[in-house]
C-alpha cells in the first residue's frame, strides 16, 4: 500500500509516481479515486451529500470494505474550516485549512501538523500557480456550447511546498470533458507521514475547489 500513516519516517519510494487522480463530479455523490503509475488503487473517497459539518471518510478502494482514514471538518459550513485527518484508529494525523481571504484569489491552503491542536504549526502549504485560468474558465463556461470545452483548455495546477519554500509535489489538471483527471508529481522525498497529509490534502482540496474549475 502506497499511503502508510505514521509507520515509518523513511522517505516514500517515488516510483510509484506519477499518481492519477480522477474527480467524477457529474454522479449524485461526487466520488474520486487515486491509482499509481499502475493503475492500483490507492484511495478511494465518495462524498455524502447535504451534511452540514463535513464528515469524509477515506477507503482503501471503490468497494469501500476497508476504510483508512477519516476527514471532519471542525466546524459547520464555513470558509475557513480545518479539517482534520485520522486514521481507521482515530489517531490525529495533521489537518488541512484554507487561508481565509487569500484565497479568493489565489487557492492557499495550510498543512497543519498533526501535534499542537488547534495551535499546530504549517509544515506544508498548497498555492495555486495561475489563479487567472479560474478567471477565465469563468467568462467561458457562461458561454453556451463553447463554455461546455473549458475543461479541455483550462487546466490549474498547484504546488505543494514545506514552510521553507521546497517544492515536493505538483498537482496538475489533464485536459478532459466528463470527468476531472490530475496527475500528482512527488518532486522531493517525503517521509510516510508527511506524504499522508499531503495526499489527504489534495483530496480535500478537489473537494473544495470544485467549483472553481
Amino acid at each position: 500500500m502506497l499511503v502508510k500513516p505514521l509507520l515509518k519516517n523513511a522517505p516514500t519510494k517515488m516510483q510509484k509516481y506519477p499518481l492519477t487522480l480522477t474527480f467524477k463530479f457529474w454522479t449524485l455523490a461526487p466520488k474520486i479515486e487515486l491509482a499509481d503509475r499502475a493503475g492500483n488503487p490507492v484511495l478511494f473517497v465518495r462524498q455524502k451529500l447535504f451534511r452540514l459539518k463535513e464528515v469524509i471518510q477515506v477507503f482503501s478502494d471503490a468497494t469501500q470494505s476497508r476504510q483508512l482514514y477519516t476527514i471532519k471538518a471542525d466546524r459547520i459550513i464555513d470558509f475557513s474550516a480545518r479539517y482534520n485527518f485520522s486514521d481507521a484508529q482515530g489517531q490525529s494525523l495533521g489537518a488541512v485549512k484554507r487561508k481565509g481571504m487569500r484565497s479568493l484569489w489565489k487557492a492557499h491552503y495550510d498543512i497543519l501538523e498533526r501535534e499542537g491542536g488547534q495551535n499546530a504549526q504549517s509544515t506544508f502549504f498548497i498555492q495555486e500557480d495561475d489563479p487567472w485560468i479560474k478567471v477565465l474558465d469563468a467568462v467561458f463556461s457562461e458561454i453556451p456550447i463553447l463554455g461546455m470545452f473549458s475543461g479541455m483548455v483550462l487546466n490549474p495546477t498547484f504546488s505543494v511546498k514545506r514552510a521553507n519554500g521546497e517544492l515536493v509535489m505538483r498537482l496538475e489538471k489533464v485536459p478532459s470533458f466528463w470527468s476531472r483527471i490530475f496527475t500528482i508529481k512527488q518532486l522531493n522525498p517525503l517521509t510516510s507521514e508527511e506524504e499522508t497529509q499531503i495526499l489527504l490534502s489534495l483530496l480535500m482540496l478537489i473537494l473544495l475547489e470544485r467549483s472553481r474549475g
